[in-house]
């Protein structure tokens, strides 16, 4: 029997599906946690004792937790597909068979760790890990979706050196904005259940470090913006770093009035789906750092602008 064969448009569709999905999950989650639904299916995998479905459908933490679950199982799907996808692509490419597997081996100890979250009675370290592993997981998609999209060449900066060093910074000081912000919304009073227990920390004190972590990661990002502008790199990558520094102050926005506002539930929502944002804005300004030409006897799809080429030039 002949195998279907996918373009590399159809692919790259694929891939963007999974790379949507798994930052979707991770504002779902987000929501099981601020709803108080952590525990609403107290085993796994089913939901309770024999049954993988909530027994009673007005149980609300129940069902929101159910329904977590099943979102996770289509996002599954579009994993697998996307691990199917590249071997059925032409031509097949081993870097995105590579990490589409790392979809999968992702996405299964993503069930491992909520697994644990459930048994351990959502232990604030087993549920830092899950968000983390999140972001890890949502940062391979975005990889895999860019490079479904380009071709198979090594990859060639489109900046100076010095910014490419601001890029890595940058990519540093959101990780470090992301693990304290994770520490402080461990110590706060949203754990996903009421018998969820919560680090011992001093609430303000863990937030102002995330504070100070939020206001260096803005500093590294205006200093970044200022080097892209005065080495005349691509539009492109000034665009995304703006896109970034505007979402980045609106994500602080919505943490300081949750922090002076009794970190109300919904706050912390947004919250969560900001710093999904975040994260991923952060991750798409560095890759846009850097292009694969296409080879020297096809036709060239896209070019690196010219000031990019004078500056690496005189870098």
């Amino acid at each position: 029997m002949r195998l279907p064969r996918l373009s590399p448009a159809a692919y790259r569709r694929i891939t963007l599906i999974a790379a949507v999905l798994l930052a979707v999950i991770i504002v779902t989650g987000g929501a099981v946690r601020i709803t108080g639904s952590g525990l609403g299916c107290p085993r796994w995998p089913n939901c309770t004792s024999g049954s993988l479905v909530p027994r009673n459908a007005s149980d609300g933490h129940a069902m929101v937790e159910f329904v977590n679950r099943v979102f996770t199982g289509a996002v599954s799907i579009v994993v697998i597909l996307a691990v199917l996808g590249s071997f059925l692509r032409v031509p097949r490419r081993r870097d995105l068979i590579w990490l589409s597997v790392g979809l999968v081996v992702g996405v299964i100890v993503q069930a491992v760790i909520g697994g644990l979250a459930v048994i351990y009675e959502l232990r604030p370290e087993v549920v830092m890990t899950h968000f983390l592993v999140s972001l890890a997981l949502l940062t391979n998609a975005m990889v895999l979706h860019r490079r479904a999209g380009e071709p198979r060449a090594p990859a060639e900066p489109v900046v100076v050196p010095q910014v490419r060093l601001l890029g890595r910074v940058l990519l540093g000081a959101a990780a470090a904005v992301v693990i304290i912000g994770t520490i402080v919304t461990s110590t706060g009073p949203h754990g996903g259940d009421r018998k969820a227990k919560r680090f011992t920390l001093e609430l303000p004190q863990v937030a102002r470090a995330h504070g100070a972590a939020v206001i260096f990661f803005l500093g590294v990002a205006l200093l970044t913006l200022w080097a892209l502008r005065r080495t005349r790199a691509p539009v492109v990558v000034q665009r995304r770093l703006e896109l970034l520094f505007l979402v980045s102050v609106a994500q602080a926005g919505i943490g300081y009035y949750q922090y002076f506002n009794d970190i109300p539930a919904l706050a912390v929502g947004f919250h969560i789906a900001g710093a999904t944002a975040v994260w991923a804005a952060t991750v798409a300004v560095y890759q846009s750092m850097f292009w694969r030409p296409p080879p020297a006897v096809d036709q060239p799809t896209e070019r690196a602008p010219a000031a990019a080429r004078e500056a690496l030039a005189t870098a």
